[in-house]
């Protein structure tokens, strides 16, 4: 006989050359290698024996079928062996060979075959009940492979399930808990009727209720179904609950336990047909929450006694003989009951105001709780209902939500007292969980509610400040203990500390001395918070000075350290700018040599950016600082920063640099050499810090400025203003700039100088520039220049003759810019040169005549508004003209136009019945635009116009409402909030467009402003649905020569409806019935193109939001999408077709992608069949493929963000 070593080794062997790819073995070979294993396997050697079940594993993938049921048959003949060890090896080889069959989506026969044999021997060793360990492993091998195979076993499930129910009736509860697992993955794959067997052989039992540890047994595997399979069980809960409700008033303390966690999965799993029941298991947790029968708490005088019982504990139970702690099961009852409000809290958001008035104050009763296990769990749920009630929804916060008295974040405010007591005596606890879950309610509170916390800092201080000194803390506690520190003193006011700085300022120095850096550096935040606190003026005369040695003593020795942690050294480095920002004048002595490691630290590639942070801090400091000792050194260095390719030190960098007043003209030089490549519109932000710092040099160091006449700064700032990209922050510093520069008067750099530069290229140029918008931004920086030299006649031609088209455009829309701020009416011929323009034969020569004549309006509106008004009423060009009233009402100030108010309504409401929907649309914006100057008298006046009898005004009205919703609150609000309903009743107009044009005006609203709309959904959603159907009577046929081509005229409409419906899903989720809103998405997905697309995006959105009411839906929502991706083109029909396909297929994977996010959507037959589809066939697997490598890169790029 061989040796084991030797043996050993061999397998060894055996087992590498198997892992390789390129092993390939004949017919007899594989024959040997299969019956040695199998050999082995029952080795006396156990090293040997594991060896070989680790061999199986490569095995099975490289030999053929009939070798892969040789090894499968033995297997499951030694399982059943009497040898204990040869059962245990065999069952570990089951489970190997389950667990590297292909996946069941992948559709190979070798899986299906293999399953199908293993399924025959197990379900029989299940049921002959003889030996409980075979029964066990058997048990324990089913749920494994129904976990990962269940699909391939549709046609043994009923077969499973009846060997299996018996055993729930097991005497030994292994034996129970095992086919409970066994069940729980059975009913994620098998079809409806075994799953109905199975819930009505529960129903059943649980309604004769023999005894009570079966119906233990019972309550426990509906929870574990309704965990696996939620979706399913949700429509059989009518009646599962009452049965579960009447166990709860059984009095056994592990059945109750066993019922309220079958209500948590009912609650997180069934949130639709739950919604009734929610109330019923709120009050049973919250009885059950307080159950602790064997402990006697005094409530009459609680805060004294609860401290005695505490310590009076062990006494207290050596008396009682007859009761011993460990016979005490109450305390699961009690976490259950804990973890079922956490799931009630977490699920149900429209139920906030309830939980504040019952759950909230029970949770906080029992902060005291004496098992630490529960305690944990009750302080969980309540950090769940404050992450609920963070204002992270824009509505929650909204001013006129505040309104209607209890909200949320009000009746919290008034309990935070209460909260504040309760935590007071648990923060000085002996047990250092219990005290880390008080830091991580205080944090979340005050994330919740910043400053809430103001009146209780004396009481809390101490409670954070005994968890800094104790020396048997853990690491972990002293650092939740400084973050919650950091979090409460920056959302506080600072004089609110300064009572507690003496006391705070030793323990936060020692923890900045603590050899643990994960400690030192929250330490360093907090010793920066103090700094901050310590200087705010405040009445109570608070001094600093006895703190300000050791807080720098402590920094400096951080800030020194060379071999130091990159998060501390950046806090040191932060921390100290804090401390010289606030404190440098009481440091004279200390001052430069700090200075100095600032300087050695800006030259280090890891610190730089934070010494540039703080360097700018210190410059900015009201103290004034004395920089210049460093900055013939640091500003060669800051001005090399501005080459490096990192972004934010660019950006620090010039910051810093425009706030250093000190530098002199030399410095000036450096960092001037360096700007011209930072000033393109390949970084819009850069450039506009590089201008800024610019125009702080014209007011600084003027002289400096006398090298930019022939240098690449002016080039770089002239191709910027032409870039199509130039707007908003960027397009108003280099305004800024111009004025600054014309100001200083530097030679060569005049007022006419800089026009030629900007206008030049214009005039010379023959073609136009390429892009409309660089005509706006020239525009605009002549308007800039004019106005900072009012002297200089603006010299502008418009009237010449050989002007081209783009030099008139330049003209008219400069004409424009000045005129907004100057006032022109000293030129008597503009009214005829622009009216002139607007007969011109370039369309954006017209448009900008239009623009000018508005905007010159707005500078002086008693001598032009009558005039453009005039020309509206008589002249044949309205639309342009109403153009330049757009704008006037845009841009003039709400006084001036006031007195015109009349007479612009009056005539706009001649034109909002005009037939161009053009000329219609820009009439309704002026409408919307108009009545926000007088909200009061004009959006009645609107309403009333909805009983008028044409279709166009009523449209025209319907468009206007749309103009006055902003996402910014404004006094028009409460009006709007309660007229909106009536506007929105055009959902109903006879009127295609009207109906269309309500539906944009509605999407409009829940897009910007949800409050308007919130409350009206339950009347508006019905209409709204209505309007997703497809309608027969809409759809016509057109006859084009020999073709019939339909035309859907509805199709619009339909667009605009699931529009809608998209946005409600981001602003108001809480307020949709979400299984009818899916309803109305499944008709989306078999609709048109355009509309497919959309519901592709919907579900993917709802995929994430509520994936538990689309894995109830999920059969009805993967039929069409499958459809979409199976769809064959005409082999003849255009290119546009086949595009629009691929299209289609993409979104539709798309879809699928998100819907595979959901945990338990591949366990659903038709998914997992789809799936199959997908890998089977090439060109959608590729699709799959990409799709899915893109989701994951993005989730992996929105982390590296975060």
């Amino acid at each position: 006989r061989v040796s084991s070593d030797v043996q050993f080794m061999a397998t060894n062997d055996l087992m590498t050359e198997l892992q390789k790819d390129s092993i390939k073995l004949d017919d007899d070979s594989e024959r040997k290698v299969v019956r040695m294993i199998l050999k082995l396997l029952e080795d006396k050697n156990g090293e040997v024996q594991n060896l070989a079940v680790k061999c199986l594993g490569p095995l099975v993938s490289k030999v053929k079928e009939y070798q892969v049921e040789t090894i499968v048959d033995t297997l499951c003949t030694n399982m059943l062996s009497d040898k204990e060890q040869l059962r245990d090896i065999s069952s570990i080889g089951l489970k190997t060979v389950i667990g590297e069959l292909p996946p069941a989506s992948s559709g190979s026969a070798l899986a299906a075959s293999v399953c199908k044999k293993i399924t025959g021997r197990l379900t029989s060793a299940i049921a002959k009940q003889e030996d409980v360990s075979v029964q066990l492993e058997a048990l324990d091998i089913m749920a494994d492979m129904l976990c990962r195979q269940g699909g391939l076993l549709v046609n043994f499930h009923p077969s499973i399930l009846s060997c299996l129910l018996p055993q729930l009736t097991s005497p030994r509860l292994a034996v129970r808990k095992r086919t409970i697992m066994a069940l729980g993955h059975l009913v994620m794959s098998c079809g409806n009727l075994v799953f109905i067997d199975l819930i009505e052989h529960l129903l059943t039992e649980l309604g004769r209720n023999d005894n009570m540890s079966t119906t233990r047994t019972y309550i426990q595997c509906t929870a574990a179904i309704s965990r696996q399979a939620g979706h399913r069980i949700g429509e059989y809960l009518e009646k599962i609950i009452p049965l579960v409700v009447k166990f709860c008033n059984v009095d056994d303390d592990e059945l109750r336990e066993y019922c309220i966690q079958a209500f948590e999965s009912f609650v997180r799993r069934c949130p639709k047909e739950v919604y009734p029941h929610v109330p019923t298991v709120i009050s049973i947790c919250l009885r059950y929450l307080t159950y602790d029968p064997n402990y006697n708490f005094d409530d009459e005088d609680e805060d004294d006694n609860a401290m005695d019982a505490e310590q009076n504990d062990e006494d207290y139970q050596g008396s009682d003989d007859e009761y011993s702690d460990d016979d005490d099961m109450s305390w699961k009852v009690r976490r259950a009951a804990a973890k079922c409000l956490d799931a009630v809290v977490s699920t149900r958001h429209e139920m906030l105001p309830e939980f504040y008035r019952s759950v909230s104050p029970a949770l906080v009763c029992r902060f005291k709780e004496r098992e630490e296990n529960v305690k944990a769990d009750v302080f969980h749920a309540y950090l769940s209902l404050l992450k609920q009630t963070r204002p992270a929804q824009s509505w929650l916060a909204d001013p006129d939500a505040m309104e209607q008295g209890e909200t949320p974040l009000t009746m919290l405010q008034s309990q935070v007292p209460m909260i504040v007591k309760a935590l007071h005596k648990q923060l000085k606890e002996k047990s250092v969980k219990t005290r880390q879950c008080c830091f991580n309610m205080l944090t979340e509170l005050v994330n919740v509610l910043p400053g809430a916390l103001t009146q209780h800092i004396p009481v809390l201080i101490p409670g954070i400040i005994f968890s800094l000194n104790d020396k048997s803390s853990s690491s972990n506690l002293k650092i939740d203990a400084l973050a919650c520190l950091h979090v409460i003193m920056v959302t506080h006011p600072a004089h609110a500390f300064h009572a507690h700085v003496p006391a705070l300022v030793p323990p936060v120095v020692a923890c900045v001395g603590d050899p643990f850096y994960k400690i030192t550096s929250e330490a360093l935040l907090v010793t920066q918070q103090l700094v901050k606190v310590g200087v705010e003026p405040s009445s109570d005369s608070f001094d600093p000075s006895p703190y300000i040695n050791d807080l720098f003593t402590c920094t400096i020795k951080r800030l020194k350290a060379a071999d130091i942690d990159q998060e501390v050294k950046e806090r040191a480095i932060s921390c100290m700018g804090q401390i010289i920002c606030n404190l440098g004048d009481r440091l004279p002595n200390e001052l430069p040599g700090t200075l100095l490691i600032f300087l050695e630290r800006l030259k280090n590639e890891i610190t730089r950016l934070t010494t540039v942070k703080a360097l700018t801090l210190i410059a900015g400091s009201p103290l004034k600082i004395d920089l210049r000792p460093v900055l013939p050194d640091a500003v060669p260095i800051l001005a090399s920063f501005l080459r490096k390719n990192q972004r934010a030190l660019k950006l620090c960098t010039l910051a810093a640099l425009d706030i250093l007043s000190a530098v002199t003209p030399v410095m000036v030089d450096a960092v001037l050499a360096e700007l011209p490549p930072l000033i393109s519109e390949s970084d819009m932000h850069v450039s506009q810090m590089a201008l800024s710092f610019l125009s702080t040099l014209a007011v600084t160091h003027p002289s400096s400025l006398g090298q930019l006449s022939g240098g690449n700064i002016l080039q770089q700032l002239i191709t910027l203003v032409r870039s199509p990209l130039l707007q908003g922050g960027a397009l108003a510093a280099m305004l800024d700039f111009y004025q600054a520069l014309v100001a200083t008067e530097t030679p060569g750099l005049g007022y006419m100088d800089l026009l030629r530069m900007l206008t030049g290229p214009v005039y010379s140029q023959s073609a136009a520039l390429p892009h409309k918008q660089a005509y706006c931004s020239i525009a605009k920086c002549v308007a800039a220049l004019t106005r900072a030299c009012p002297t200089e006649g603006p010299a502008v031609d418009v009237k010449n003759s050989r002007s081209t088209d783009s030099i008139r455009l330049l003209a008219l829309l400069s004409l424009g810019e000045v005129g907004h701020h100057v006032d022109l009416s000293s030129q008597p011929e503009l009214k005829t040169v622009i009216l002139d323009a607007f007969s011109s034969s370039s369309e954006e020569v017209k448009s900008a005549a239009s623009y000018a004549l508005g905007s010159i309006a707005v500078g002086n509106l008693p001598e032009y508004l009558p005039f453009v008004l005039q020309e509206i009423s008589s002249s044949k060009r309205q639309y342009l003209l109403l153009h330049s009233l757009k704008e006037i009402i845009s841009s003039a100030s709400v006084s001036g136009l006031k007195p015109y108010v009349e007479l612009v309504w009056s005539l706009l409401l001649k034109h909002c019945e005009c037939q161009e929907e053009g000329t219609r649309n820009v009439v309704a914006e002026c409408l919307g635009k108009l009545t926000l100057i007088d909200p009061e008298t004009l959006l009645p006046r609107l309403k009333g116009y909805l009983e008028s009898g044409s279709s166009y005004a009523r449209s025209s009205v319907v468009t206007a409402v749309k103009f006055t919703i902003s996402d910014q609150p404004q006094p028009i609000d409460p009006l709007l909030k309660n007229c909106i309903g009536d506007f929105l009743k055009t959902l109903e107009d006879p009127d295609l467009n009207v109906r269309r044009v309500a539906l944009v005006t509605f999407n409009s609203a829940a897009h910007n402003k949800p409050s308007l709309i919130r409350e009206l959904l339950d009347s508006v959603l019905p209409q709204l649905y209505n309007e997703t159907k497809v309608r027969k009577e809409l759809i016509r046929e057109v006859e084009m020569g020999p073709f019939k081509h339909t035309v859907d005229d509805g199709l619009d409409l339909r667009k605009a409806a699931f529009e809608c419906m998209y946005t409600l899903l981001d602003s108001c989720l809480d307020r949709i019935d979400i299984f009818t809103f899916l309803n109305h998405v499944e008709d989306g997905l078999k609709d048109h193109y355009d509309i497919k697309m959309l519901t592709f995006l919907m579900l993917a959105r709802l995929s994430s939001l509520c994936p538990s009411a689309v894995l109830q839906r999920l059969d009805r929502l993967v039929e069409p999408l499958r459809a979409t991706c199976t769809t064959k083109v005409k082999a003849n029909s255009v290119k546009q077709e086949f595009e629009k396909q691929d299209e289609l297929k993409r979104s539709a994977m798309r879809a699928v992608v998100a819907l595979l996010t959901i945990p338990e959507a591949e366990k659903s037959p038709l998914m997992s069949e789809f799936q199959s589809q997908i890998s089977s066939n090439q060109e959608l697997a590729a699709i799959f493929d990409s799709i899915q490598r893109d989701s994951s890169s993005a989730n992996m790029e929105s982390m590296d963000t975060s």
